[in-house]
């Protein structure tokens, strides 16, 4: 077993045991987290490794993950609908291939989920697109600093929601739009098993002069765009919670050109705790190696 001691903000007292089987367990105060997840009412922090890259270039469930991720920060409870939501989805699977369904091709159990679907869809929903609002702006200003150019970045929630305004906010509205859309494909969902609509299959676009990044952006565009989001997002949380996260970036620079490297070891660290791990020093000039500690593992 290993054991990971902290404090948070010089009052809370965290443990973390780590087994070689079975579930870790973590403690605030001597007292056990019944869920895991409720350490993000504790802290915050926001990573950044070289496998993140694929949330710009690669498939929708990389975007769909780092979203959640943000939401999940600003709001703790967003993490119980998507647990929500997915446990409704598995079931409303395994219902389409069950006995009872091809016995009696009863449409009320489907309308019971429809019904519970539609509401915690609307929920993700909105959060989503809320945050993708909120983290624009913090997008665009980091986008221009690491780049040094006037190039116009915009990023899109794709909803598969036909026929809803890109301001409509209205939980109803929403809410009844999705119910619609369950109902319309129900016949071929009840052929596939597979629920084709929802947020399990929304996607997040990212754009730079209205090109898509991962479509047609270079290597470089896509690195930066990648570093614009994490420090976007750094910014966002420090902003809503009055509490800055920490930062922690896993080998990074080994993804990065001179010029990027630079520009963002000036930005990290002034007003956030960072780590940062490293297999070469050389890669840091040695003003930043002056002022930071280092432990060699």
């Amino acid at each position: 077993m290993a054991v990971v001691i902290g404090q948070i903000n010089f009052k809370d007292d965290l443990k973390l045991n780590l087994f070689r089987k079975g579930p870790k367990r973590i403690y605030v105060n001597e007292s056990i987290l019944k869920k895991q997840s409720e350490i993000k009412n504790y802290i915050r922090s926001v990573c950044f490794c070289s496998n993140d890259i694929d949330i710009v270039r690669s498939e929708p469930s990389y975007r769909r993950t780092w979203i959640d991720k943000v939401v999940s920060q600003l709001e703790p409870v967003y993490f119980d609908l998507i647990i929500r939501f997915n446990r409704l989805l598995k079931q409303r699977s395994h219902f389409w291939r069950s006995e009872s369904f091809l016995k009696t091709q009863s449409s009320d159990i489907v309308e019971s989920f429809d019904i519970q679907m539609s509401i915690i869809s609307t929920r993700i929903f909105r959060r989503r697109r809320r945050a993708l609002l909120k983290i624009k702006p913090y997008v665009e200003y980091w986008h221009n600093h690491l780049s040094k150019s006037k190039e116009q970045i915009d990023i899109n929630y794709l909803s598969g929601i036909q026929n809803i305004s890109p301001e409509e906010e209205e939980e109803e509205v929403i809410s009844k739009k999705i119910a619609e859309q369950l109902l319309n494909q129900r016949s071929i969902e009840s052929l596939t098993g597979k629920c084709n609509f929802g947020p399990h299959r929304d996607d997040v676009e990212f754009l730079i002069n209205n090109v898509s990044v991962r479509k047609y952006g270079s290597s470089g565009q896509q690195r930066t765009f990648i570093l614009a989001l994490k420090m976007a997002e750094l910014d966002l949380l420090t902003k809503t919670l009055n509490v800055p996260p920490i930062l922690i970036l896993d080998d990074v620079l080994a993804e990065l050109d001179l010029t990027r490297q630079n520009l963002l070891l000036n930005s990290v660290g002034k007003d956030s705790q960072c780590f940062i791990s490293a297999t070469h020093l050389d890669k840091f000039n040695q003003s930043f190696l002056g002022s930071s500690q280092m432990i060699h593992l």
